[in-house]
């Protein structure tokens, strides 16, 4: 299983990586600090899951999902932001992606992030 987390902040990514990992033991996680890095990431090693802040420089997480769905539709992609403005939520809610959950990330967000991975939703 691969999970690739796109984010700007060091900080956010390895609170990120410890949540999932303590739910999740067998998981390869991989990073990227921005969008542009991100989507060649993702196209370097076909994660299974992607996590995406929405704000970060070069190319942001609204755009690297668009990028990412043109070159694979069937992506799973769960977007970990503070920006947490309804406008913003519906647009990206529409690029097709699994789950909107708000940072900080805490234990009980990373459950649930986990337990879709797991396809275990009901707990």
């Amino acid at each position: 299983m691969k999970l690739l987390i796109v984010d700007d902040s060091k900080f956010s990514q390895i609170i990120t990586s410890k949540l999932i990992k303590s739910f999740i033991k067998d998981i390869e996680i991989s990073f990227a600090n921005d969008g542009e890095k991100g989507f060649a990431k993702y196209k370097e090693i076909n994660p299974d899951y992607v996590i995406v802040d929405l704000l970060m420089p070069n190319i942001n997480g609204k755009e690297l999902i668009k990028l990412i769905k043109e070159y694979d539709n069937n992506s799973k992609i769960f977007v970990v932001s503070a920006d947490v403005q309804r406008n913003v939520k519906e647009e990206v809610e529409s690029y097709g992606i699994i789950e909107f959950i708000n940072k900080p990330l805490n234990e009980e967000k990373a459950k649930i992030i986990s337990n879709i991975i797991k396809g275990d939703i009901n707990e």
